[in-house]
């Protein structure tokens, strides 16, 4: 991993403070009024962290940044993906209301695209190997195809369901025979099931 200056690791401190403290990372101009900086001198800041491999992020995003840590394997680099909690009915999925901290990963596992974390609620998908209390890890994309687990907003709701598409009409299918299925017309993919992380404690 290369070095950065000592501007830029104060920059990595504050972004490490502010999710800590918020639950969700800081803004390019949060960075630069805290630094007293232009939005271009921190978003040159904040992309050098990245080139460098210290953080990821989508800068077309707002609060997109994730920070790589070291793990206890000093040669494995360790993604904080943030954790969305309980979403309310009518509020986007990603508002800063609904961050609940976050999750670390292996860089490795989600090296490709843009994750997010839901805890998973209930049994609906306990026969997917899906339990009350996991912690579901979302590839952040609009489309999927036929079979795949995904997270859906139907009617303002959200949902993890196995997604099918039909013939003008989408299925979107529990894993527990007590759930019935939910057939649609207007449903908006948010991300693919990507890992599922449990706790035994």
């Amino acid at each position: 991993m290369k070095e950065i200056t000592s501007r830029q690791r104060e920059i990595l401190q504050f972004i490490k403070t502010f999710i800590d403290t918020h639950r969700f990372p800081p803004t390019i101009r949060e960075i630069s009024e805290r630094f007293e900086i232009s939005v271009k001198g921190a978003y040159d800041h904040v992309k050098a962290l990245e080139k460098k491999n210290f953080i990821r992020c989508n800068t077309n995003r707002s609060r997109s940044i994730e920070v790589l840590e070291k793990s206890g394997d000093e040669n494995e680099a360790v993604a904080r993906v943030p954790i969305i909690g309980n979403v309310a009915a009518g509020k986007p999925l990603f508002a800063e209301e609904n961050f609940d901290g976050v999750v670390r990963i292996p860089f490795e596992l989600v090296r490709k695209g843009k994750h997010f974390a839901l805890n998973v609620k209930g049994d609906s998908m306990k026969d997917a190997g899906i339990m009350d209390g996991d912690i579901a890890v979302i590839r952040q994309q609009s489309t999927a195809d036929s079979g795949d687990i995904v997270v859906a907003m139907v009617d303002e709701a959200v949902t993890l369901k196995r997604f099918y598409r039909e013939k003008n009409r989408v299925r979107l299918k529990a894993e527990n025979p007590a759930f019935p299925p939910i057939y649609t017309r207007n449903v908006r993919i948010l991300g693919r099931l990507a890992h599922i992380i449990r706790s035994y404690e």
